[in-house]
């Protein structure tokens, strides 16, 4: 009876084993960094945001070096010119500065709006793409290996790179 007993625990502990073995997950890690390095359309990404930024670094290099010259001008003849012509040139210098400032900041909201403009559909097509690739692999999750301390698992870069066309 004893015998039995303990025979029953086995087999119950054994089946409890083998279900808890069925159920795990299946995972796999993706590197979404690295496909976002040499995908294409995100180098083409890149380069865009580069021009329009190089753009806007111009347009203020030249407010600023204009701001600098009349700044220059104005305390070399400030002691020449009236009172009144000192206070309206610093309110002139004052207005400049803030147009100034007020470019800078617009153009680092245009700039991360654009950023954001043209990476949110590459993204959206890379996790499509991460979303079929796993889905027909089997996998119930799939990570992105940045976020893992262990990536030690199916790592299924290389496939999400060739469905979206590129190596």
């Amino acid at each position: 009876m004893k015998q039995l007993k303990t025979l029953l625990i086995a087999a119950v502990a054994f089946l409890g084993t083998t279900q808890a073995m069925n159920a795990q997950a299946k995972v796999a890690h993706v590197d979404v960094s690295e496909i976002m390095q040499k995908m294409p359309a995100m180098l083409d990404a890149q380069k865009q945001l580069e021009k329009l930024s190089s753009t806007y670094d111009t347009e203020y290099k030249t407010m600023v070096d204009e701001f600098q010259a009349k700044v220059k001008k104005y305390e070399q003849e400030s002691t020449t010119v009236t009172e009144q012509v000192n206070e309206e040139r610093s309110k002139e210098v004052q207005d400049m500065q803030k147009r100034i400032v007020d470019y800078r900041d617009n153009a680092q909201k245009e700039l991360q709006k654009k950023e954001a403009d043209l990476v949110k559909p590459i993204m959206d097509k890379i996790k499509a793409s991460i979303q079929k690739v796993g889905k027909a692999k089997g996998f119930q999750y799939v990570l992105n290996a940045a976020d893992l301390l262990v990536a030690d698992g199916p790592n299924i870069t290389a496939d999400v790179k060739k469905d979206l066309g590129f190596q």
